[in-house]
């Protein structure tokens, strides 16, 4: 009796605690918020590649050095407003669903950009065409706040548990898509109608694109179901109702958030500082950086980038399937540890001049960057449990971009300014890379693993079938180890015995 007793100590796996996944559905929800993650970076590759033209449109006072510092600090004024996104998108995704609010979110990030598009320039309406650009800034960041936690949740918590590294690095490769989609088309544009043309008209384009992606966007999520994981939960707490789970408001879940969950708060910011520090330094400052202070060819450097956002976009979803084998923590450990050791080469090869070496310098340092892109999408979400992740992943996630990453372009551009030392950027790269491996060093290894808060995820009813057999024959075994323990105290039992 005692026996059995120890074997239901610990509830039992059935097959109706598994959750089989629709292959079909997940393409969509992976499909769908890629698209939005694809339209975001659009606009980022086309703001970076730009800055030197929009600060000649917007802010024509200046020096060249500081019309780019006037556009990096207006490209950094979205990211001030993105934890307040993620404070209000963030537990409203807990409590209504996700995908009602990643919907919300695609509309505003639609509207804002197109209607960057539509501004006047200084020189029509005066000091009111910054003003304004800032404003259109400043709601690409609000609803930005609440796009990629929301995008990452979304697909961890339809993903089976053995692939959530492969298909959440497609949410990624969306990132980088667009990113080298936005890059590319002004590339073409600088070729098609150069710096004056594209001064004077040319800049508008890219960002009226925005409109119709926006569409398209949208109708692919509104088109989604929400996730079986928090279908799951909205039922047990409905089965709760009346109780405090049940009832607990936004500022409650923020509470405990900060006050339960703490050091998961500061893992996933540490984690997102090396990710977002690499990315911000490789899409949107090397390519201002080797223009305007190495004074190497617009084309050739804007080519070099956008090469190395294909080099990414390809290696990717390979990074996130091998993130499935050998797992999240030696991943973000191996890169970081790569980062503070090459980060210095890499410059000196992009400083070296002509082509061949600058190419290699941006091929290193995107390798380094599809380590941290490739991983990212499966480990954040698996930190939190299932009735506070969009929440949790929101707030933690937007405080240390709008603290470290956003504000990359304009940090590394004003210490350069101010000391001449070239090699900002790579110590900057350095500072990242320690902060990602101490907080790699304290992850709790989850590849393979259910979500908190969640049962398994599986492709097929035969997986599920399997992964019960095992759970029983598991917990037998143990029972039958303490069985044992308690009736020859002081005897080790092998598990093969």
């Amino acid at each position: 009796m005692l026996r059995t007793l120890l074997r239901r100590r610990k509830k039992m796996l059935t097959i109706e605690d598994v959750t089989v996944t629709d292959r079909p559905e997940v393409h969509r929800a992976v499909s769908a918020a890629a698209l939005g993650n694809m339209m975001e970076w659009f606009d980022f590759g086309v703001y970076a590649y730009m800055a030197a033209t929009l600060g000649k449109v917007f802010f024509p006072s200046g020096s060249s050095g500081t019309q780019v510092i006037a556009a990096f600090a207006t490209f950094a004024a979205a990211f001030v407003v993105r934890p307040l996104g993620g404070l209000v998108f963030g537990p409203l995704g807990d409590r209504i669903g996700r995908q009602k609010v990643l919907a919300a979110t695609m509309i505003m990030m639609a509207v804002s950009t197109f209607a960057v598009g539509l501004l006047p320039a200084y020189a029509t309406v005066g000091v009111a065409a910054p003003v304004l650009l800032l404003v259109c800034r400043l709601v690409q960041g609000f609803s930005t706040g609440g796009e990629y936690a929301g995008a990452t949740t979304y697909i961890a918590e339809y993903a089976p548990d053995k692939r959530r590294g492969f298909l959440g690095s497609w949410l990624d490769f969306g990132t980088f898509v667009g990113y080298a989609l936005g890059s590319g088309l002004v590339t073409v544009l600088t070729a098609v109608l150069g710096t004056d043309g594209l001064a004077d008209w040319g800049w508008r384009l890219p960002f009226l694109v925005a409109g119709p992606l926006g569409l398209i966007g949208l109708y692919m999520r509104m088109r989604l179901e929400e996730t079986p994981a928090f279908r799951a939960e909205a039922e047990s707490e409905a089965e709760l109702a009346g109780a405090e789970e049940a009832r607990q408001s936004g500022h409650g879940r923020l509470k405990e958030i900060f006050t339960g969950h703490w050091h998961a708060v500061l893992i996933c910011m540490g984690l997102v500082v090396v990710y977002n520090v690499t990315s911000y330094v490789v899409t949107s400052y090397l390519p201002t950086f080797m223009t305007e202070t190495l004074k190497q060819n617009p084309t050739t450097a804007q080519l070099l980038v956008l090469a190395t956002m294909v080099l990414v976009a390809l290696t990717i979803t390979t990074v996130g399937r091998r993130s499935d084998t050998w797992g999240r923590r030696p991943m973000f450990m191996a890169g970081s540890a790569a980062l503070v050791a090459l980060a210095v080469p890499a410059l000196l090869l992009i400083r070296a001049g002509g082509v061949l070496l600058p190419a290699l310098g941006c091929f290193v340092l995107g390798l380094l960057l599809v380590v941290f892109a490739g991983t990212s999408a499966a480990t954040l979400p698996a930190l939190f449990p299932t009735r506070m992740r969009y929440g949790a992943l929101s707030v933690s996630y937007n405080i240390s971009v709008s603290l470290f990453g956003g504000t990359t372009p304009l940090v590394v551009s004003a210490l350069l300014e101010s000391t001449g030392n070239e090699m900002v950027p790579a110590y900057y790269l350095m500072g990242a890379g320690v902060i990602g491996f101490l907080s790699a060093f304290f992850l709790h290894e989850t590849a393979g693993k259910p979500l908190r808060g969640s049962g398994p995820m599986v492709e097929t009813p035969e997986q599920a079938e399997r992964l019960v057999a095992h759970s029983r024959t598991e917990a037998g075994r143990r029972a039958r180890n303490v069985w044992l323990h308690l009736r020859h105290p002081g005897h080790r039992h092998d598990e093969k015995h």
